[in-house]
């Protein structure tokens, strides 16, 4: 589905088509809390996470940063339903993403440009990631990523790439600047195609300028 989609460059049937693969994967719907993604979890246990005086739950990632004692408190699970917790926390998807625009401020109409991604992963001592705690699906599925660039505005896909990813890795993605001249907005999404609430957005500005005539500029 987002192979054929991509393929017409439309980018918010693309995004629902990623987080399709995440449902399906995690057996739950995306207005589900993400939490139930955890072991031993269920939706009152959620909602009161979600509820937690002291401190908002709704991510993992949330739940992690908790101190040990205040998240045994508010959970009120034995040792080894905890352990089985911590132990999916571990390997929750954290990945830490840079990027860089080349020559964000000089892009010609029409012209190729790019944009240079570094990914790398948190293992948490680990040496290798597994496969994707997912229960509910009927077989081991390995963990998958999709690296894209859109327009928001004009519902436009520019660039979409694959990426598997264990420890590190630097991508490429190459595409093509809009056809009318000025500042311009991307979005750059990685998305999961198993786990929900680990995805990552960043928007940047292009400035698009003119393509220089060879014959008026060789005459200046």
């Amino acid at each position: 589905m987002v192979d054929v989609i991509s393929s017409s460059g439309w980018l918010s049937l693309a995004l629902l088509a990623m987080e399709v693969s995440q449902m399906v994967t995690q057996g739950m719907w995306d207005r589900d809390s993400m939490l139930l993604q955890l072991p031993h979890f269920k939706k009152e246990l959620a909602k009161k996470c979600r509820e937690n005086p002291s401190k908002r739950i709704e991510t993992v990632f949330v739940l992690v940063e908790m101190e040990d004692d205040e998240r045994r408190e508010l959970l009120q699970m034995p040792d080894t339903q905890l352990m089985d917790i911590a132990l999916f926390c571990n390997r929750f998807p954290n990945i830490d993403l840079n990027y860089d625009v080349l020559d964000s401020d000089n892009v010609r109409v029409g012209e190729e440009f790019s944009v240079h991604v570094t990914l790398e992963r948190d293992l948490e001592r680990r040496t290798e990631v597994g496969p994707v705690d997912s229960p509910r699906y009927p077989k081991a599925k390995e963990e998958g990523w999709w690296l894209v660039v859109g327009d928001t505005k004009t519902n436009q896909l520019l660039a979409i790439k694959r990426v598997t990813l264990q420890r590190r890795s630097r991508v490429k993605l190459d595409f093509t600047a809009p056809a009318e001249a000025g500042k311009k907005t991307c979005t750059l999404y990685f998305i999961c195609d198993s786990s929900l609430g680990c995805d990552q957005e960043y928007n940047f500005t292009i400035d698009v300028k003119e393509t220089v005539d060879s014959e008026d500029d060789g005459g200046r």
